[in-house]
């Protein structure tokens, strides 16, 4: 069996992993990022939207090659076609781009690798290697067919929401299935919808969850819809609803599709605790996650940077325990906790209403001078006149 020596093992190569690995490789450990397909960032397992607010904040320059749309703006509509439109001077940082999420997840791969990581495809972590002390100590995989050891001082969990490494390391992270979202998106064309703005639309149309539309140009967009994983019963799972909202909009009735993605998203506002002794969940793995969005790449790019910046720090301690982790739990839970919990809350609230109060609570909301238009401030509006969808958490708004 192949044996490879490390500082820093990263398991998978999406956002959060290639993040670490480029922070840790940055601050001279020698990093090895392990994924398990063939190519980063394909098969495709994202709506393919980002706000733009943050992207600086991690070091992320925009590319034209990776933006395959710039909004202008944002409409969310109700099941009775009530629509409140927003454009960017109200929406700030809840408009975004739209990508080409394979390119944009190649384009973080290599930047991590011109920060020095060494990547590995098709190589697969099958378990976690534990010392004589009972810590892990690296992963076990398979590269290429072949059974290979890595051996590391710690390992960064970045294997997304299926994560086994953080469950072989002994980190629980089971979730309930109302904080699941069964999701699946076509790429459609030949579909008239506007070029420069994402929609959204709540109810009943996708319960617990939400519709949503992201224009790629020349008549193609994804359409995709997240159902809360409790209300998928008697055959009505997230594809009948899709295809019954695709059947009724004219818009879209006549369209074809180009590509099928499916799978699931934690709606959950994070783990107890994302690391334990010589392992550091990131992203969708340490479900940190807007459960109210599904919305993760934001996250995984700053908890994967988080992430390096803190190992480069216990490196030079040569201490990579828990308590020399918890630096990362800080640094996450100041910048995201609260608002994940929030959002979880307004989450399950905004689960339990009919159309009918969501229809009048867009209709309040056209009717608001709201500055900035973002799910805090939203809140705020929808707190004064239905003060019993943020009963629990009235504290955060």
């Amino acid at each position: 069996m192949k044996t490879y020596q490390c500082d820093i093992v990263v398991v998978g190569a999406g956002p959060g992993g290639s993040m670490a690995a480029k922070f840790c490789a940055q601050g001279g450990l020698d990093t090895i990022l392990i994924e398990k397909k063939a190519e980063i960032g394909a098969p495709l397992r994202c709506a393919e939207g980002v706000s733009k607010k943050w992207l600086a904040e991690v070091g992320i320059e925009p590319d034209p090659t990776w933006i395959r749309g710039d909004m202008k703006g944002a409409i969310i509509k109700s099941p009775q076609g009530t629509e409140f439109r927003l454009d960017e001077s109200k929406a700030g940082s809840e408009v975004g781009y739209v990508l080409e999420r394979h390119l944009f997840d190649k384009a973080l791969a290599r930047d991590a690798a011109e920060a020095g990581a060494k990547i590995m495809l098709r190589t697969s972590a099958t378990g976690v290697i534990r010392g004589a002390d009972g810590n892990v100590c690296g992963i076990r995989g398979r590269s290429m067919g072949e059974e290979i050891e890595i051996r590391a001082k710690a390992v960064v969990a970045a294997d997304g929401y299926e994560s086994q490494v953080g469950r072989w390391a002994g980190i629980d992270t089971t979730l309930k299935l109302s904080d699941i979202d069964s999701c699946i998106q076509y790429r459609m064309c030949n579909i008239d919808v506007e070029p420069d703005f994402c929609e959204f639309v709540i109810g009943s149309v996708a319960p617990g969850g939400y519709v949503w539309i992201f224009p790629k140009g020349k008549g193609i967009a994804n359409v995709g819809i997240g159902v809360m994983g409790s209300k998928c019963s008697k055959g009505a799972d997230a594809k009948y609803y899709l295809d019954k909202f695709i059947a009724e909009d004219p818009r879209l009735s006549k369209g074809q599709c180009l590509e099928i993605m499916g799978g699931f998203v934690s709606t959950c506002p994070g783990l107890d605790c994302a690391v334990d002794d010589n392992v550091i969940l990131v992203g969708d793995a340490a479900r940190i996650i807007d459960p109210i969005t599904g919305g993760g790449i934001c996250h995984a790019c700053r908890t994967g940077m988080y992430a390096g910046k803190v190992l480069t720090e216990c490196a030079k301690k040569n201490d990579f325990s828990k308590d020399a982790l918890m630096p990362y739990e800080k640094m996450w839970r100041d910048k995201m906790e609260d608002k994940l919990f929030r959002n979880w809350m307004a989450k399950e609230k905004l689960a339990t209403l009919d159309d009918e109060v969501i229809d009048s609570i867009i209709k309040m909301i056209k009717g608001s001078d709201i500055k900035e238009v973002n799910v805090y401030n939203l809140l705020k509006v929808i707190k004064q006149r239905y003060p019993q969808v943020v009963e629990g958490f009235e504290d955060l708004i």
